[in-house]
């Protein structure tokens, strides 16, 4: 069943002329009803001599206990002032195939639980044979198909993205008295996510003043929990691991305003050099409008596409300069280069990871000499110099004071000039689009971890969590959630 007319959903239908209304007065709320009855119990709980002698601390956790009753039951007497949406003998609804006349009536009675606790709605339906029950009152009030408050959903869903999966039912019931069953927050959240992808479909492009748009890709190793009634292994085979991981693809676009430094400015911001001159008080621009999201179905290739999808949507004319941020694995490049064509950029911190893998080969773990000697290869790559520093890398001898070299330092060298070698050179194009090489890189990390944590704790596909914590981190979650209803 469809309705058509959306402005005048529901007619009553009448034999004759519709009778016309008066309208009444606002009703008086008089002392005598329970909520007014509730107050005073609170009233002369608070001035009670036993309580007098309390300290602060209770006196607040069992006011707003009794509060929230005196909350449920001013909520409860709004309701029965709403009527139960009785509109005539008989209701005219319109369909696709022609008008339909619903002649059985039925007063039911609905529970709702709200955030200050469950209330009842009384409310006329109107029925046919072969058709369900239509409520007048249920489109009035904008309620839910499920017995909890859109409000009450809301802070559940909220919860669940900023907490872990567990806490997040606990928190809700401390804050307003509801229980919850964890199943039921489930499937609440999987209701909440179904959305997703017609809001950002739908969404009109927000103005951003800064010139650069960026995109960030990268993958995520998410540990996977087994099934239910799954048998256990008493001991691991050698190869195995505990939690087999799948890898999910991690997305962030957004736009940056400009903000050039010389390596000098870079180097400092990393290592424990002190100031030769006062900071002259530049704070970094913050990304506008960032929107992140992950996916563990999708697979790199439509992620990717969606962020193209997503730039153009954001720059159609192409004004902007496009550049994308990717670690050191050249499949992920080449296949974000190809689909975006940007320029891809390489975050400083993810090259800093191999020269310190490298330094440790020469000197040992926490010296003062490791962190000189990544200092001053950092510099020279953010000066240019790649080449130069790959080359003295694969030149220096790794057995350094040994008779043979090792296996480890042999591997960690040919780690570092394979992962320097083939992407170091991309870090020297942030300077010159005004685009810090490592700023980049620390919202992607977090966007990685926090997703990644998301899915995780989910217990692996459940991947609806995941998309409204993606929701959370850009900022669109009041928006979302009214686009929801």
């Amino acid at each position: 069943m469809s309705i058509t007319n959306t402005a005048t959903p529901f007619l009553p239908h009448c034999p004759g002329p519709l009778p016309i209304v008066e309208p009444q007065a606002s009703p008086t709320v008089v002392a005598t009803t329970p909520a007014a009855l509730e107050f005073a119990r609170l009233e002369a709980w608070l001035a009670s001599s036993h309580t007098l002698q309390l300290p602060l601390h209770q006196i607040e956790s069992q006011q707003q206990t009794k509060g929230r009753e005196v909350q449920r039951l001013l909520l409860q007497a709004h309701l029965q002032l709403r009527g139960d949406g009785d509109v005539g003998p008989a209701l005219l609804v319109p369909h696709a195939a022609g008008e339909r006349l619903y002649t059985h009536r039925r007063l039911r009675t609905r529970c709702l639980k709200t955030i200050f606790g469950p209330v009842e709605i009384n409310r006329m339906g109107y029925s046919r044979d072969g058709a369900p029950s239509i409520y007048p009152l249920d489109q009035t009030l904008a309620l839910p198909a499920r017995s909890f408050s859109y409000e009450l959903q809301r802070r559940l869903v909220k919860a669940a993205v900023q907490n872990p999966f567990h806490e997040s039912v606990e928190a809700i019931a401390d804050l307003t008295g509801v229980s919850v069953p964890k199943r039921s927050l489930e499937k609440i959240l999987r209701d909440a996510a179904l959305d997703f992808d017609a809001f950002y479909q739908e969404r009109a492009p927000e103005p951003a003043n800064g010139s650069i748009l960026v995109a960030a890709v990268d993958g995520k190793g998410i540990p996977m929990v087994k099934p239910g009634g799954a048998q256990t292994t008493v001991r691991l085979t050698k190869g195995q691991k505990a939690n087999r991981k799948r890898m999910a693809t991690v997305a962030a676009v957004f736009t940056r305003a400009p903000w050039v430094r010389t390596p000098e400015q870079v180097v400092e911001s990393l290592f424990r050099i002190q100031r030769q001159t006062p900071a002259d008080g530049q704070t970094p621009p913050r990304p506008e409008n960032k929107r992140v999201w992950a996916s563990l179905l999708k697979g790199k290739t439509a992620v990717i596409k969606e962020v193209a999808q997503e730039m153009q949507r954001r720059d159609p004319q192409g004004i902007k300069t496009r550049v994308a941020v990717t670690d050191g694995d050249r499949a992920l490049q080449i296949l974000v280069e190809g689909t975006l064509g940007v320029t891809l950029i390489l975050d400083l911190l993810h090259v800093l990871e191999k020269l310190w893998k490298a330094a440790y080969v020469f000197h040992p773990e926490g010296s003062l000499e490791a962190e000189l000697w990544v200092l001053d290869r950092t510099l020279r790559i953010l000066f240019g110099e790649v080449s130069q520093v790959v080359k003295g890398i694969r030149q220096t001898s790794p057995n350094a004071g040994s008779s043979e070299p090792s296996a480890k330092r042999c591997a960690a060298l040919r780690t570092t000039n394979t992962a320097i070698a083939h992407a170091c050179v991309m870090t020297n194009i942030s300077p010159r689009v005004g685009l810090s090489p490592v700023a980049p890189s620390r919202v992607h990390a977090r966007i990685s971890s926090r997703i990644g944590w998301s899915v995780r704790e989910c217990a692996g596909l459940r991947r609806w969590r995941s998309q409204l914590r993606a929701i959370y981190l850009s900022g669109d979650f009041d928006r979302y959630w009214s686009f929801h209803i």
